[in-house]
């Protein structure tokens, strides 16, 4: 059985995110969601929001589990012997950043790789940072995330 692991903070999911985790989903028998605590960023949701969210908008994907992690990336890969490490490219911005974690993450984790899925060219300009600000001053976001992540940013921003 091939296992996967698509990481990220997902301060909200957003749509770019969905499509990358519903592509995985038809290429690996399973993908783990992690969703970490990112300590660079300050997030709007809690650990345990985003972990909700996530489970609500992938609850229709049979072979999508979602789980909170800590630490690094590779231990908890191991940990869950997962072997494949998915990640969205968005922009050749992103690139340059993606490849220095693939690089050092297979450096200290030989038997881990990491394939890149380029984005949908719909989501390529996403992101969840992009998301917030314009959630935040009342714009309508329900072309870049799911309906019930729309209602949770607005009760976050009311």
């Amino acid at each position: 059985m091939s296992s996967a692991i698509y990481p990220g903070s997902f301060d909200p999911v957003t749509l770019g995110h969905l499509d990358i985790i519903k592509r995985s989903a038809e290429i690996f028998d399973e993908v783990f969601i992690g969703v970490l605590n990112n300590t660079s960023k300050s997030p709007l949701f809690s650990l345990e929001e985003r972990v909700n969210m996530l489970k609500e908008v992938v609850s229709d994907i049979p072979n999508v589990r979602v789980e909170s992690f800590q630490g690094l990336l590779v231990e908890y890969a191991r940990k869950k012997n997962i072997r494949i490490i998915v990640r969205g490219l968005r922009a050749v911005t992103d690139f340059e950043y993606e490849l220095q974690l693939a690089q050092s993450n297979r450096k200290v984790s030989p038997e881990i790789d990491t394939v890149f899925l380029t984005t949908n060219i719909e989501y390529a300009y996403l992101s969840s940072s992009i998301v917030k600000e314009y959630a935040a001053y009342g714009v309508d976001v329900s072309q870049f995330v799911p309906e019930s992540v729309v209602e949770r940013l607005k009760s976050k921003y009311l």
